[in-house]
């Protein structure tokens, strides 16, 4: 009977413990969701399925210090068949893509054209110093890679990985790395 007893004791022990452990980590989430304010907002305005399905088609997982909403947004152009001209999700080319995408996350207005996005809106960023949001520029019609050939834009996204209006695959993310885009490379930009 005693050993009953012991077993009973201890397994309610262990059931206490147990609680005891989710409770403090509960309080322990809701402490740190709360301690800070603009955070706990920043969480309420996030759809995180929306973001875990935007994390799954570009193609890499989406980090807390990533920027959410570019690749929320980014997520959404993918497939966007390319239309010279075009500036929206029934057709567009690089540069209109990145204006659209830019308005709707950073609410700035980008030039047009991607060469005038390259000398108008941005401060020349090096390759190595890329961060999420920066434009890349490649000079894709022929001639040296200089700035007076940019030809092409894309909105770079986290680990070598970049978004663009491809002329004959549509809205798509490719690696820098690549040896097309290395080739064309002529330039990162920060936008003003």
């Amino acid at each position: 009977m005693r050993r009953l007893r012991k077993k009973h004791k201890y397994h309610t022990n262990v059931i206490n413990l147990k609680k005891g452990w989710g409770a403090l980590c509960f309080l322990t989430l809701v402490c740190f969701l709360s301690s800070c304010h603009s955070s706990q907002s920043f969480y309420k305005n996030v759809d995180m399925r929306e973001l875990a399905r935007a994390g799954l088609a570009l193609g890499f997982d989406i980090e807390e210090h990533d920027n959410w909403q570019l690749m929320i947004e980014s997520a959404k152009w993918l497939g966007v068949p390319y239309k010279y001209g075009g500036n929206t999700k029934a057709g567009v080319d690089c540069s209109g893509m990145t204006t659209a995408i830019y308005k709707t996350v950073f609410n700035k207005q980008l030039h047009r054209r991607s060469a005038d996005q390259y000398t108008e809106d941005c401060r020349n960023v090096s390759r190595t110093g890329l961060s999420s949001g920066d434009l890349v520029f490649f000079a894709t019609s022929g001639g040296s890679n200089t700035a007076e050939n940019i030809s092409h834009v894309g909105i770079y996204l986290k680990g070598n990985k970049f978004i663009h209006a491809s002329s004959s695959r549509g809205v798509v993310v490719d690696d820098l790395n690549s040896t097309y885009f290395v080739q064309h490379w002529v330039a990162g930009g920060h936008v003003k």
